[in-house]
C-alpha cells in the first residue's frame, strides 16, 4: 500500500482558520457506508441520528498550553513545544499530586540554536535546561525548571497548541481566549494532550443533554493526543511507518458500559479516531474491553476489522495522514475519497476548526 494512494489536493480557503460561530453549527456530512450515500446535515442533527439503540463514546483528554516561546541568554527567542513527560523511573512527587521528574520531550525551534546545556528563560516563573537531543526524529530532551505546579505555570506562561495549518498569528487576547476556550471540548477533564480530538468540539452540553434524554448512553476514555498522531507519514511503503505512543486510560464504568452494550447488540458510536485506536488497542491488548491503563502504538489502514466501534463522528483529515487511512478503513478508501471530493465541491471547511462527517 502506498502513501500516494491517500493523497488529495484541497484549496487552502478551506482550511479552517478559526472554529465556527457557534460549535453545533458546524456542517456535518453524513455517510451511509452500506448504500454509499452522501448526505450534507449540520452538527445539531446528530441527535435526530442517535438513539437508545446506540452508545456514544468521547475522549475526555484536556489539551494543555504546551507552546512555550523563550530567550537564551543571548536575546535569541527559541518556541519549545511540549510532547510528553519523559518515561523515567522513580518519579518525584509534584506539588499538584502527580508524580513527575520535570524531564519532558519537546520539539525546538530553532533547533540549530540549541545545544546540550542551554538554558531558555520562558518567564520569571519557568526555565527550560536542554540536556540532549533524542534519536526520535527532532525531538529533544530537557528539564523544567520551576517552583511550584506546572501545569498551573503552564496556563499562565503557555499557549494552547494550534496545528501548523492554522497560520494566523495571535494577535490579541481576545484571540488567545479564544481558542483557550474553543481549542477545547467542553466534557475536558484530564489533562495531558498537545493536540485536542477535534471530533469533540462540535459537542455542546445541551447536545449531549439531549441525546441522553433520547436514551443514548454516553461514556469517556482518555488518550492523551500526541503529536505523533498528526505527523506525516514519510515513507511512500505505508506499512514502514511506526506511531507514536499515546497513553490512555478505560475506566471500569465505560469497559463495562461497552461490554454491555456489545451484548446487548447496541451500536458504539466513536467520538474521534483517538478514541477508535483507544477501543481497538483495548481489545488487540485484552480480547475484550476492560478497564486499563496503557499505551496505544495501533496503526489503523485498510484493511482492517474492527473489533469494537461500528460508527465514527469524525473531522476531515489531511492528505496523506494516518487519520485518513483509518477512516479510509472504515468506510472504504474510494468512498472515502468520493466523499471528501464532495466536501469540496460543496465547500466544507477542513481540519481541526473545521466541519466533521459521521461515518454511520
Amino acid at each position: 500500500m502506498l502513501l500516494s494512494e491517500f493523497d488529495y489536493t484541497l484549496p487552502e480557503e478551506l482550511i479552517a482558520q478559526t472554529p465556527s460561530e457557534k460549535r453545533e453549527n458546524s456542517r456535518m456530512m453524513v455517510l451511509g457506508v452500506e448504500n454509499k450515500s452522501i448526505q450534507d446535515k449540520h452538527f445539531y442533527d446528530i441527535v435526530d441520528l442517535l438513539d437508545e439503540k446506540h452508545v456514544l463514546i468521547l475522549n475526555n483528554t484536556k489539551v494543555i498550553p504546551a507552546r512555550l516561546y523563550g530567550y537564551k541568554e543571548t536575546g535569541a527567542k527559541i518556541e519549545v513545544f511540549l510532547l510528553k513527560e519523559a518515561d523515567v523511573s522513580s518519579p518525584q512527587p509534584s506539588s499538584s499530586g502527580r508524580g513527575h521528574s520535570g524531564l519532558w520531550e519537546v520539539l525546538i525551534r530553532p533547533s540549530k540554536r540549541v545545544k546540550e546545556g542551554t538554558v531558555i528563560r520562558i518567564a520569571d516563573e519557568l526555565s527550560v535546561e536542554v540536556l540532549k537531543p533524542l534519536p526520535d526524529d527532532g525531538k529533544w530532551l530537557v528539564k523544567m525548571i520551576y517552583d511550584g505546579n506546572l501545569l498551573e505555570i503552564l496556563h499562565k506562561v503557555g499557549n494552547i497548541p494550534l496545528p501548523p495549518y492554522i497560520e494566523r498569528k495571535m494577535t490579541s487576547d481576545e484571540l488567545k481566549k479564544l481558542d483557550f476556550e474553543r481549542y477545547q471540548t467542553v466534557y475536558a477533564k484530564d489533562e495531558g494532550s498537545v493536540a485536542a480530538p477535534t471530533a469533540g468540539l462540535h459537542f455542546t452540553e445541551e447536545i449531549l443533554k439531549k441525546l441522553a434524554d433520547k436514551g443514548v448512553e454516553i461514556g469517556y476514555v482518555t488518550l492523551n493526543v500526541g503529536i505523533g498522531t498528526f505527523r506525516p507519514v514519510k515513507c511512500e511503503n505505508v506499512l514502514d511507518h511506526k506511531m507514536d505512543s499515546e497513553s490512555f486510560e478505560i475506566t471500569q464504568e465505560t469497559a463495562d458500559l461497552i461490554n454491555r452494550a456489545k451484548a446487548q447488540g447496541k451500536k458504539i458510536v466513536a467520538v474521534g479516531t483517538t478514541t477508535v485506536r483507544t477501543l481497538e488497542t483495548a481489545y488487540k491488548q485484552f480480547g475484550e474491553i476492560r478497564a486499563c491503563k496503557s499505551a496505544s502504538e495501533l496503526f489503523i489502514y485498510p484493511p482492517y476489522e474492527f473489533k469494537v466501534i461500528d460508527k465514527l463522528i469524525t473531522n476531515f483529515h489531511l492528505p496523506k495522514s494516518t487519520l485518513l487511512m483509518l477512516v479510509s478503513a472504515l468506510a472504504g478508501k474510494d468512498f472515502i475519497f468520493e466523499a471528501y471530493k464532495h466536501a469540496i465541491e460543496q465547500k466544507y471547511r477542513f481540519y481541526s476548526y473545521g466541519d466533521c462527517m459521521f461515518i454511520n
